[in-house]
């Protein structure tokens, strides 16, 4: 039986914003009450427009953000309950890779620099032997020769090149779970294929635990194919369950209208599609969000249970959960 190694339990997290200067300070949930879990070696996609909290989410399962209340456990352990080694060797486990490698990558630094810090940090390699160590990363990302990259500098290599080695730089500290947000989004589509394939690759070598970022449900498709999917809208996990069942049976009207949206090879097969309609094509202010279900202002199927009761997550059929009033009636 596979083991939790990432278990989120109820985790919320509130910002507070003003709209300026001498404005009264307002709280915003991004993350809504979510709890799931990724067993070691698993694939997750987190799929859901943008701006519905799956980047703070991700940023909350690496401990890069602390939950406001809820927890987010490594391997059993409350990872702000760890005592500082043991926080320390935690962050070593959890990596991400960033959905911009212009921001990822210090452009003061060469290559060679980015890769040997984490390398000397958290003493994988020694001094001496960081060279070969770095030039080794570059080959397993497919930038060889590794010389000709390593005294570079990021304005010199191309989006595709960077993603390689913030990809590089990210396994280098050998991490147990990898958190790819938004990793193909900013590439283009000529080389997404690549990224993805060399993604599941370096998974499958090292047995790394994935929760993989996107908006894009046929990326998700491809790179979760054997994992399961998570369906986020504003805050809140919608829908859950095995990458191939949401895909083909989406039980959820969120669900549906984003797989409705994904373009299909077949004219004919495009025209007859036809998106439900819709009451508001708006998403509801983050600030004042509706009361009950957050999609029945938009829900073309709703009902007045869906104003006035947020749905739990339940079991439709195995492993496939929706939250939502209607089809769980």
């Amino acid at each position: 039986m596979s083991i939790a190694l990432i278990d989120v339990k109820n985790v919320t997290k509130n910002f507070s914003v003003s709209s300026g200067i001498f404005s009264k300070k307002r709280s915003i949930c991004a993350v809504d009450n979510v709890s799931f879990h990724i067993n070691e070696g698993e694939i997750v996609a987190l799929v859901g427009e943008s701006g519905c909290g799956k980047s703070t989410l991700g940023r909350l399962t690496l401990g890069i953000l602390q939950p406001t209340s809820g927890k987010i456990l490594f391997k059993g352990k409350d990872i702000w309950c760890l005592n500082k080694s043991e926080f320390k060797d935690f962050r070593r486990n959890a990596q991400i890779i960033h959905q911009d490698p212009y921001d990822a990558l210090n452009p003061m630094k060469t290559i060679y620099q980015s890769l040997s810090a984490p390398l000397l940090h958290y003493k994988i390699v020694r001094r001496k032997e960081c060279w070969e160590k770095a030039s080794e990363l570059l080959e397993m990302v497919g930038l060889v020769p590794p010389d000709d990259f390593l005294q570079r500098y990021p304005s010199r290599l191309s989006g595709g090149q960077m993603q390689r080695v913030s990809i590089a730089r990210a396994i280098s500290v050998n991490p147990s779970f990898i958190v790819a947000d938004e990793a193909v989004s900013m590439l283009d589509a000529s080389l997404r294929i690549e990224i993805l394939d060399l993604l599941l690759e370096l998974k499958r070598k090292f047995n790394m635990t994935c929760l993989f970022i996107t908006h894009d449900f046929g990326v998700a498709r491809y790179f979760a194919k054997d994992g399961r999917i998570l369906v986020m809208y504003l805050g809140s996990i919608v829908e859950e369950g095995p990458t191939e069942d949401v895909i083909l049976n989406p039980i959820h009207p969120y669900t549906k209208i984003l797989l409705e949206c994904v373009p299909i090879p077949d004219p004919k097969s495009a025209r007859s599609k036809g998106l439900p309609p819709l009451k508001s094509l708006e998403t509801p202010n983050i600030t004042s969000m509706p009361s009950g279900c957050k999609f029945h202002t938009r829900c073309p199927y709703g009902k007045d249970i869906c104003s006035q009761k947020a749905p739990e997550l339940e079991l439709t059929s195995k492993d496939h959960f929706v939250a939502c009033h209607i089809f769980n009636s």
